[in-house]
């Protein structure tokens, strides 16, 4: 009895070590290549445990397949038109094709495919923005720039590039950093002010040109109210005339009493003044103050008695 227990102890432990050295697992956050004899024989991208002939018969290579940030450095090139400036681009990759990775560089080596993509992102970046203006990077009018599709090109052709040949997936190519020497910071500065110095003209020459016709408008509105207060002063006048040619008869048919007005008049004009007055005795306007003298308007079409 003891023998069969213990035959049955190393079964199990045989089993256990036939399954730890024959089965290993994928998380979800990797990708696995196994080689045989050094050959790659399958690449393995669901999560789940998988089974292998023990070592040294087949190997299993695990790789991160989480996304990844990869920044160049700052590095100089040239837009069209040979204007230098300095951009930094960074990329977010990862392992997508594990079997392409591992023939491409070393084996899956890391670092050597990050070394390998900065030289790609390098090539892509020198080439793309070679085909752009430099005004399509920094302009005073937003419609002009094109910074957006710039990006897009890039990883249009970094992404096709790079997943064939290494096994990497991009996801998204940016400019994190873009940079002008002092030289050409000047000159961009020099054009912007040109730039705008032709548009405040243009905006000045508007408006000169509107402000000639706005004062050409007032100027004929001006005449025209000129002229109706013109004839409507003329109509004012003549009726005035007309009423004054009337009150005129009525005074020559009583030229006693149209004295009489005239003199009240001229004595309410100089007391108004607080004047010191010397009359002699026989004056008419002293008469006034002393006494009202009987002089009454002659009735219309009556003769004065």
């Amino acid at each position: 009895m003891r023998n069969i227990l213990i035959a049955i102890f190393i079964f199990v432990m045989l089993v256990i070590l036939a399954l730890v050295f024959a089965s290993f697992q994928v998380r979800e956050t990797e990708v696995a290549l196994v080689t045989r004899f050094g050959k790659p024989v399958r690449e393995i991208t669901d999560p789940n445990l998988h089974f292998k002939w023990p070592p040294p018969i087949e190997r299993v290579y695990k790789y991160d397949s989480r996304m990844r940030v990869l920044e160049a450095e700052l590095g100089e090139t040239t837009a069209k038109g040979a204007v230098p400036i300095i951009v930094n681009t960074y990329a977010v990759w990862r392992i997508a094709r594990p079997l392409q990775f591992y023939n491409a560089n070393n084996r899956g080596d890391i670092n050597y495919a990050e070394n390998m993509l900065i030289s790609h992102i390098n090539d892509t970046q020198n080439r793309v923005i070679g085909q752009h203006f430099f005004g399509e990077f920094v302009n005073s009018d937003p419609e002009k720039i094109r910074f957006e599709q710039i990006e897009k090109e890039m990883f249009a052709e970094l992404k096709e590039a790079v997943k064939k040949d290494f096994g990497i997936e991009i996801r998204t190519v940016g400019i994190k950093q873009l940079k002008v020497s002092e030289d050409e910071t000047k000159k961009v500065f020099e054009r912007m002010s040109a730039a705008r110095k032709i548009k405040t003209e243009l905006t000045i020459d508007q408006g000169n040109t509107e402000a000639a016709k706005l004062k050409k408008e007032a100027e004929a509105k001006k005449i025209e109210l000129l002229a109706t207060a013109d004839a409507r002063a003329r109509a004012i006048q003549a009726q005035g005339d007309a009423e004054a040619a009337k009150y005129y008869e009525m005074l020559t048919e009583d030229s006693d009493f149209a004295m009489f007005l005239r003199d009240v008049e001229a004595l309410k004009k100089i007391i108004s003044e607080r004047s010191t007055l010397v009359f002699r005795a026989d004056t008419r306007l002293f008469r006034l103050l002393r006494e009202m003298p009987d002089i009454r308007p002659a009735e219309p079409n009556k003769p004065k008695k």
